[in-house]
């Protein structure tokens, strides 16, 4: 079979990072993006391609822009021809805590183009080339429960547009399977910080030298699940939107904070 080729947004640290090292696991050439991240993209495109004899090829896009975008797939198909599989990881977030009336319209904007619209955009890019293949992959990824569109405290733009992609991702999956493409989404837990670009074995308790279950989620678990989906024959999953976060309510403990707020301190949700 031909080597697939990948774009993975974001792919150069974090969750992304992960899921770029087990594609080339895979075999699969890759087209790292990044936003600000050149350093990183350079030295993990060097890394994979001189450990799994893959061609990996770092390059700079901001996604949230429609040129962007179609800058992003125009020089990947000057390289490679084609593309087979579309990994959405890049989501732009605001780490400060936020109300929907402290957001500034540019914030709103960018976080929905980065999160909703940007789908959009590479979408109609990748997608005709998809069913010239015949074949196709695209992995968008949430948040937990984002499938039941849930209220989120200070993150509102953010929820919203992981709500939306949720249904977008189920239509894609309904127009594009007669072309032999699938479109799923993965939520992820809470995975913070250095768990993000940590292996599941790190996280394991080794007691008298047996395997206990972790309970902390890693970009590993996220890599894994995408490697199953964009295999060959899993072609009858899609339109799926799978958690991956051990069971836990993310939101609840955010939700609860801001309640705290106005509440009285005795007070319990």
């Amino acid at each position: 079979m031909r080597t697939k080729v990948a774009i993975i947004t974001g792919g150069a640290s974090g969750i992304g990072k992960q899921t770029t090292k087990e594609l080339a696991t895979l075999g699969v050439n890759l087209i790292i993006n990044y936003r600000k991240s050149e350093r990183q993209a350079i030295e993990l495109a060097t890394q994979l391609a001189e450990k799994f004899n893959i061609q990996a090829i770092p390059i700079q896009a901001d996604i949230s822009k429609q040129h962007e975008c179609a800058r992003l797939v125009n020089k990947a198909l000057s390289l490679f021809g084609t593309v087979h599989i579309l990994i959405n990881n890049a989501g732009p977030y605001i780490h400060e805590r936020k109300t929907l009336m402290e957001y500034s319209e540019e914030e709103w904007s960018y976080i929905i183009n980065g999160n909703l619209n940007s789908v959009f955009y590479l979408c109609k890019e990748i997608i005709p080339i998809m069913r010239n293949n015949n074949w196709g992959r695209i992995i968008n990824k949430g948040f937990d429960r984002a499938e039941t569109a849930p209220g989120w405290a200070y993150r509102s733009a953010f929820a919203a547009a992981k709500a939306g992609l949720v249904s977008l991702t189920r239509t894609i999956s309904i127009e594009e399977f007669p072309y032999g493409i699938t479109a799923n989404m993965i939520n992820p837990g809470d995975i913070r910080d250095e768990w993000k670009e940590s292996s599941i074995e790190k996280t394991k308790r080794h007691e008298n030298q047996t395997v206990t279950f972790s309970k902390q989620g890693t970009g590993q678990d996220i890599a894994r699940v995408i490697a199953f989906l964009i295999d060959s024959h899993s072609d009858l999953i899609t339109g799926s939107v799978i958690p991956v976060s051990g069971a836990n309510d993310v939101l609840s403990k955010s939700n609860h904070m801001y309640y705290k707020k106005f509440l009285p301190d005795h007070f319990t949700l």
